[in-house]
């Protein structure tokens, strides 16, 4: 039963502890941060500008655009989706409670087959886009201009895991993760507007003005 729970939970099979499968909340304000701090899941307080505490925001923030793009793609990529969000918690949990040596319970950290995982979605979806021969500019469907906006979400979250990455340990597999996710996003995207059939191409320069600039 416990192999079963740390494989269930992210954790490695050989844990000698996990955390619970749930969490129970009951109370949805605290006042504990009203005074500018957050309490981390180790019982650290940090500023709310703090870039860890950031980063799980813009995580939060992603999670929340992908909710909202689930509900305007096509039924084939929703369950893709959904199995994203609940990753994206599981980086919020594993972004909560800093690396420490020494822990008398194992947290839950993100895995690399979550990593591979998103790989294989990529791989398996772009073999069917149309190539590209420009950048794509967002838009098209309702659903692939959610998920453009959700992939920008994902390159800041990655921005500021990279920059709290600089600054103290973290979960290797974190990175890699958010950097997949934004090329997967791209690639639903373009699956969204018709297999790139609908996408908008870049054209450099297209509207610029070819007289010359007045000089006075």
């Amino acid at each position: 039963m416990l192999r079963e729970q740390a494989m269930r939970s992210g954790n490695p099979p050989d844990s000698p502890k996990v955390l619970p499968l749930m969490v129970k909340i009951n109370r949805v304000y605290t006042r504990t941060g009203d005074d500018g701090r957050t309490v981390l899941g180790d019982g650290a307080r940090h500023p709310k500008f703090h870039i860890r505490v950031a980063a799980t925001g813009s995580v939060d923030e992603a999670n929340a655009f992908i909710g909202w793009a689930a509900r305007h793609v096509s039924e084939r990529l929703r369950p893709i989706l959904r199995r994203i969000q609940n990753d994206l918690f599981d980086i919020g949990a594993d972004l909560c409670r800093p690396e420490r040596t020494g822990l008398k319970v194992e947290p839950l950290r993100l895995q690399e087959a979550q990593v591979a995982w998103l790989e294989a979605c990529i791989d398996e979806h772009n073999a069917s886009l149309a190539p590209l021969t420009s950048f794509v500019l967002p838009g098209g469907s309702e659903g692939s201009s959610l998920l453009h906006i959700a992939r920008t979400i994902v390159r800041r979250a990655e921005r500021e895991i990279t920059e709290l990455a600089f600054q103290e340990p973290i979960t290797p597999a974190l990175i890699r993760y958010m950097n997949r996710l934004s090329d997967l996003l791209f690639v639903l995207a373009r699956a969204e507007n018709e297999g790139g059939a609908r996408d908008v191409l870049w054209h450099p320069g297209a509207h610029g003005d070819p007289a010359p600039m007045p000089t006075g």
